[in-house]
């Protein structure tokens, strides 16, 4: 424990680029997710398809391959990325590719006999998208976005393998150099602590994920008890939109 103590300071700091790291990526994922979750639904076919190529490759790639991919593979387009960029773009495109799919399940849980009267009452498909699907498909994407900012803090662990010095990073340089110096290997102690440490973070947000369901959930309940509004029967699917 004293070890550990000493290093509290340098465990602080990369405990500080892993919330940066993860802050980022979900902001920036956020972004691209909205964007290629609307093509996913959206009439034309050739945005859809794009989208959904978009999604099954990243998703489809592992992620440690995606990070090397781009760490290496950067400088043969002319791109100097350091570990930290290399580490939020690759994040970023696997964080968005699974934000995409939330956002999609978001807009299709939306009723689709909502869309059919917004377009009933001459709405253009822009202003069915920003005030009628929109306000809707939002309560059901904010957990699991929750639930993939816990995933994104996990993945944070494998900047290390192209040298960022995150959390997890860290404890290795405790570790090695604690190791040089006296003789000693306190991996078991440092590993340990650092296990904790994800565990602790990962279950607050896990409780926040768990929480934000029940409360939308609750939410939801109350607005079918409601009953809905009369609307028009249904003729088009959100991929009309």
């Amino acid at each position: 424990m004293e070890l550990i103590l000493k290093n509290m300071p340098l465990f602080l700091q990369g405990l500080e680029r892993t919330f940066v790291l993860a802050t980022l990526t979900l902001l920036f994922s956020t972004v691209i997710s909205a964007i290629v979750g609307v093509m996913s639904v959206t009439r034309f076919r050739i945005l859809r398809i794009v989208a959904l190529a978009y999604v099954e490759f990243f998703r489809g790639v592992p992620l440690i391959v995606n990070v090397l991919f781009v760490y290496f593979g950067a400088p043969l387009v002319g791109l100097s990325l350091g570990p930290f960029q290399a580490a939020i773009v690759s994040f970023t495109l696997w964080g968005s590719a699974n934000g995409a799919e939330i956002v999609r399940g978001g807009f299709n849980s939306v009723p689709k006999h909502q869309i059919a009267s917004a377009m009933a009452l001459g709405l253009k498909p822009w202003e069915i998208m920003w005030f009628v699907i929109g306000p809707q498909a939002l309560l059901p994407i904010i957990p699991p976005f929750t639930g993939l900012f816990t995933l994104l803090v996990q993945a944070t662990s494998l900047g290390a393998i192209v040298g960022l010095t995150e959390f997890f990073r860290t404890g290795q340089i405790v570790v090695e150099r604690v190791t040089i110096m006296t003789g000693d290997n306190p991996a078991y102690l440092i590993y340990g602590f650092v296990l904790f440490t994800y565990m602790a973070i990962c279950s607050v947000l896990t409780s926040l994920t768990r929480w934000l369901e029940l409360h939308i959930g609750q939410r939801r309940g109350r607005d079918v008890r409601r009953g809905p509004a009369p609307l028009l029967p249904a003729s088009r699917t959100v991929e009309s939109v």
